[in-house]
């Protein structure tokens, strides 16, 4: 078995063929990281909860939203993420969908 603790796709354990996806996993891991700010370790020890990934990932889609007025500020960002403001879902930025 080679690769990081974290980082390491399921199919490693499960003893299921390794396939590319498996890097897809450990990059997914690594986005999760960068958008919550700190190691996953952290956050695979319970640390971290499923509204606090959902939170990350919706602040993360409504940051890059094209039309300046439709970002939060940072303080709405900080109270996001710190689970004091909702927020909704954002719409998918039209760069992206050109992408889909």
């Amino acid at each position: 078995m080679r690769g990081t603790m974290g980082y390491l796709a399921p199919e490693w354990f499960s003893g299921e063929a390794i396939t590319p996806k498996a890097d897809v996993f450990s990059y997914g891991m690594l986005l999760i990281e960068v958008m919550l700010g700190r190691r996953n370790r952290e956050w695979l020890e319970g640390e971290a909860d499923r509204d606090e990934l959902s939170r990350a990932c919706k602040v993360v889609c409504w940051c890059i939203q094209e039309d300046e007025n439709d970002r939060p500020t940072m303080k709405q960002v900080v109270q996001i993420l710190e689970g004091v403001l909702d927020i909704g879902v954002p719409p998918v930025p039209q760069f992206l969908q050109r992408l889909i």
